[in-house]
This record gives C-alpha cells, sequence and structure tokens, in this order.
C-alpha cells in the first residue's frame, strides 16, 4: 500500500527537513522569528501549490478547495504585523502528473499531523498569534488525512507509479529543507 510505502522510503528525508524545522522553532523568542519561520513556509508552500496546482482537480482529490494551504500561513504572517516580502528563495520538484502532485501533497498535507506540537512550542514560548495554519483542521485534522491517504491509495494503481509519488514525496521534502538551509532571498 502506497501510504505505508511513502513513509517508510521518505524517513530520512522526513526527519531531514524536521530536524531545520526544529532548529528554527527552538530559535523563536518574538513574533518576528516566528514570522520569519512562517515566511519559509509561505515560499515553499505556495511555490510548490502552483506547480502541483494543475493536476490536483475536483477529480483527483474532492476536497482538494478545503485544504489548508499557503493563504492560511499568508493570513498568519499579517497576524503578526509583518508583510510578504524578502522571502527565501525556493525550489520544487518537476510534478508532471497527478500521482507526482499527490507524492508533493502528501509532505504538504502531512505538515498538519505535527501542528498541534508545533502551536505548544510557541505558546511556551510565548507565541499566540498566527497559528491557524499550525492548527490545521482542528477537529476534523485525523478525517481529512484518512480521507488524503485513501485518494493517495487509490491513485497509484502500479508499481511504477507508487515510485513516482515516492520520488516526488522525497523531492518535495528535500527542496523543502533546502529553503531552511539556504538564507539567500529572492522570488518565488
Amino acid at each position: 500500500m502506497l501510504s505505508t510505502n511513502i513513509k517508510e522510503a521518505t524517513k530520512a528525508e522526513h526527519q531531514n527537513l524536521e530536524k531545520q524545522v526544529v532548529l528554527k522553532l527552538k530559535a523563536i523568542r518574538s513574533n518576528q522569528d516566528y514570522a520569519d519561520l512562517l515566511k519559509h513556509f509561505f515560499a515553499y508552500f505556495s511555490h510548490i501549490e502552483a506547480t502541483i496546482k494543475p493536476f490536483i482537480t475536483a477529480s483527483v482529490l474532492p476536497d482538494y478547495a478545503q485544504r489548508r494551504n499557503s493563504d492560511y500561513i499568508k493570513a498568519d504572517i499579517l497576524e503578526l504585523g509583518v508583510d510578504i516580502t524578502d522571502l527565501p528563495f525556493t525550489t520544487v520538484p518537476k510534478i508532471e502528473n497527478a500521482v507526482q502532485a499527490l507524492g508533493a501533497l502528501y509532505v504538504l498535507e502531512g505538515s498538519i499531523m505535527g501542528g498541534s506540537i508545533i502551536v505548544k512550542m510557541l505558546e511556551k514560548g510565548g507565541v499566540t498569534k498566527g497559528v491557524s495554519f499550525f492548527s490545521g483542521y482542528g477537529e476534523a485534522t485525523g478525517m481529512m488525512w484518512g480521507n488524503f491517504i485513501a485518494v493517495l491509495n487509490a491513485q497509484a494503481k502500479t508499481e511504477q507509479e507508487e515510485q513516482e509519488a515516492i520520488v516526488a514525496a522525497n523531492e518535495t521534502f528535500k527542496h523543502f529543507a533546502s529553503v531552511f538551509e539556504k538564507e539567500r532571498v529572492g522570488t518565488v
């Protein structure tokens, strides 16, 4: 089953990204620091969302329009009183079909699962504003994740399609981690 295989095959890249994010989280001392972290997320999410958009239609993922996206990050940044300028430079993997797009979306949707932990970390540091993105789907988070996994598993019908999704997910993790490793400023 793809959801099991993709989790196992992306473990190393997932852990590398997580390490980058945790380092940033631990350095947060103010709303400005938090906004900086969110700018990294916004730059990458908005770029990858534009890349996968042609392939994630309502026929592929019926509730895609209701899913959390970079607009939430932008709203959180603005709520913190910071503008959307000086975004970090981003690159994204090449996405050419729905299976690859779902592999990339696996990374974005999966980031919701740790969101409640991030919100608690932020609260301990005194940051309580601008957390709508990391709050995910609230009580519906488990259900939304389950719905996504069902679509992911159904979409990849062959071993080659599974591999395409896994490669896209790994590349998405790698490209996302590189946003935190580079401190270059550019446009998305």
